[in-house]
């Protein structure tokens, strides 16, 4: 536990640290509180001994009155001390919620510039849902706890401290009896958080989950629908439910158990005390006032432990999501890049790759031995079966993926020794699978070059065949996409990546399905429109329809991540291989289809 505590102290120093002050401060006025609360029991007790004896002198006949100007000045005392010490609470709630909220900024700016950094294949072994979970609901489960937890902990081993030496004080003996409410109120926090920690972190664990299956099911939600899924969805979804709702109903009932177990004690502690008070105030060993004092401090150490107790969920809570943040802050991030710049306007496009192996886990090599010579300004068209490689050979080109053996270089420089900003920067991408942001189509497409003038915007959308169907629009070149960019079609929203592709102007062209999303008179356009885009640019098309690359100046074909062939189209044709009863196999399915 207490390893536990150091190394989660560890981790989270650094984020501490640049609001030391903050928490200093709130420190120092959260003191000054729990001094102030710790004294006041005392001199509320000088009222009531004072009124006892003031009592007891009338009746003796020694006095004519009770002393209301002492009363009057006591009470005058205790209302300067409360005033001081809710000041001091409010002055300790604002330095503290200042410094945990810049704390968790911190944090998720952490925690993002991470994910930057992160591997693509990290990403395709978690879902989107439970990242969103651990960057969003832990954070922010963690900055809950940190908000209501820290101040009554803190104040809490104060008031506990001072309570005992004030305690301590009034009667030794009772005080010591008292003490025995600590360690049996410890013993059965322990034993709960031994059982409850697991529980809650299947609890965060459920919460991830939940969310990932969420955003699965509505981003492929016209998939439900197309095919009648609904029901399947309904059940998986309550399937995850509920197990989120057992896991948090365990985990909070048995945290629940803390605070009524706690009181008990307490309130058996307060019998005894008050018993063992009133033979010492009978017997003269303390007076009546302490009596009340000691009471009072007895619920001074039931108040932080009760506090804390029913604080044991949402620690608890903030613990697992703690665990959950640092496994993205602990995972290995992307091999180091250079630091050496590289000059992407000297670069021609040249591209080989050279004896390049490379499996997703170590044991499944899918490329093994991949020899390839592309020269500047050629179009590589790369096909081959589904599951071939033809994808994996893009995400290797871009460095998605590190190689498991031999280089790739571009104009005689290895990848490796290139920063990847500055790789990526020569290539322009477009996917089968489109990405549009909730913004207006003007900004969409000046994504691919954040400075280009609206005049370059409108001539890569004319190039992309685009600008006709953007004037259309009631608001033309300002109309906004929605989140999910549904209120366009398919085929538009890839004529929009299209252009985005031609405004960067990179010397390198992937085209990955880049057509597959639009009608037949529309790839014809986009064809002549990209054959202008690719002269005099190395471009790499991966196609499945093999008619739109039959002007390729090489076709690589692929099959379980070797190149089995390769030349132009009628080179392939002629040696009637595995290119050629692929694309008889497609001619034939277009002459059934007739």
């Amino acid at each position: 536990m207490k390893q536990s505590i150091k190394l989660t102290y560890q981790r989270i120093k650094p984020f501490v640290s640049p609001y030391k002050w903050l928490f200093l401060g709130a420190i120092v006025f959260l003191v000054t509180a729990s001094v102030l609360m710790a004294l006041t029991p005392s001199v509320e007790g000088w009222i009531t001994t004072s009124l006892m004896n003031d009592v007891l002198a009338m009746k003796a006949g020694t006095q004519s009155g009770v002393n209301f100007a002492y009363v009057l000045q006591t009470i005058i005392l205790l209302a300067i001390m409360y005033l001081i010490q809710k000041g001091s609470n409010i002055l300790s709630g604002f330095m503290l919620t200042d410094a945990i909220q810049k704390m968790m900024r911190d944090l998720r700016n952490a925690v993002e510039m991470k994910i930057h950094h992160l591997p693509i294949a990290y990403f395709d072994a978690h879902e989107s849902g439970d990242l969103m979970s651990r960057i969003a609901n832990d954070v922010d489960t963690v900055s809950n706890a940190l908000q209501q937890s820290f101040s009554q902990i803190l104040n809490g081993i104060l008031a506990v401290i001072l309570a005992l030496t004030m305690m301590f004080r009034i009667n030794t003996t009772m005080a010591l009896c008292t003490m025995l409410i600590i360690p049996i109120s410890l013993l059965i926090s322990r034993i709960i958080v031994h059982f409850s920690q697991r529980l809650f972190k299947h609890q965060q664990d459920a919460y991830g989950a939940m969310n990932g299956t969420i955003t699965e099911m509505y981003t492929g939600f016209d998939e439900i629908q197309l095919y009648n899924r609904q029901q399947t969805a309904i059940e998986e979804f309550e399937k995850i439910n509920n197990n989120l709702c057992q896991s948090g109903f365990k985990a909070q009932f048995i945290s629940s158990l803390m605070s009524p177990l706690i009181s008990l004690v307490t309130y058996l502690g307060i019998g005894i005390m008050a018993m063992m008070g009133a033979l010492n105030v009978l017997s003269g060993a303390i007076t009546v006032g302490n009596l009340q004092a000691f009471i009072r401090y007895i619920w001074q150490i039931n108040e932080p432990l009760n506090s804390i107790s029913q604080l044991s969920s949402t620690l608890q809570a903030a613990a697992a999501g703690f665990a959950r943040i640092f496994e993205i802050l602990d995972t290995e991030e992307e091999v180091k890049e250079s630091e050496t710049p590289l000059c992407v306007e000297c670069l021609k496009g040249n591209v080989s790759f050279e004896h390049v192996r490379f499996g997703y886990t170590p044991d499944k090599i899918l490329i093994k031995d991949l020899n390839v010579e592309v020269k500047s300004g050629q179009t590589i068209a790369i096909v081959g079966p589904t599951g071939a490689g033809k994808t994996t050979l893009i995400n290797l080109l871009m460095r998605f993926y590190e190689l498991n053996g031999g280089s790739i270089k571009v104009d005689g420089v290895d990848i490796k020794d290139m920063r990847r900003d500055d790789l990526r920067s020569i290539f322009g991408m477009v996917l089968q699978d489109t990405w549009l942001y909730g913004g207006t189509i003007e900004d969409n497409i000046r994504y691919g070059r954040l400075d280009a003038t609206r005049e370059e915007v409108v001539n890569a959308a004319k190039v992309a065949n685009i600008h006709h169907f953007i004037r259309t629009l009631p608001d033309g070149y300002a109309t906004v996409l929605n989140e999910e960019a549904n209120n366009i079609s398919i085929g538009e929203k890839q004529l929009l990546t299209i252009a985005r592709a031609i405004l960067a102007d990179p010397p390198i062209l992937i085209l990955d399905e880049a057509t597959s999303s639009v009608d037949t008179r529309l790839e014809i356009m986009l064809q002549k429109a990209m054959k202008n885009m690719m002269m005099n640019r190395t471009s790499f098309v991966i196609a499945h329809r093999l008619s739109t690359i039959r002007n390729a100046d090489c076709i690589l074909v692929i099959n379980h991540g070797d190149i089995i062939e390769q030349g132009s189209h009628d080179e392939l044709m002629k040696q009637q291989g595995f290119y050629a009863d692929l694309y008889n196999s497609q001619f034939a399915d277009c002459i059934d289809e007739e």
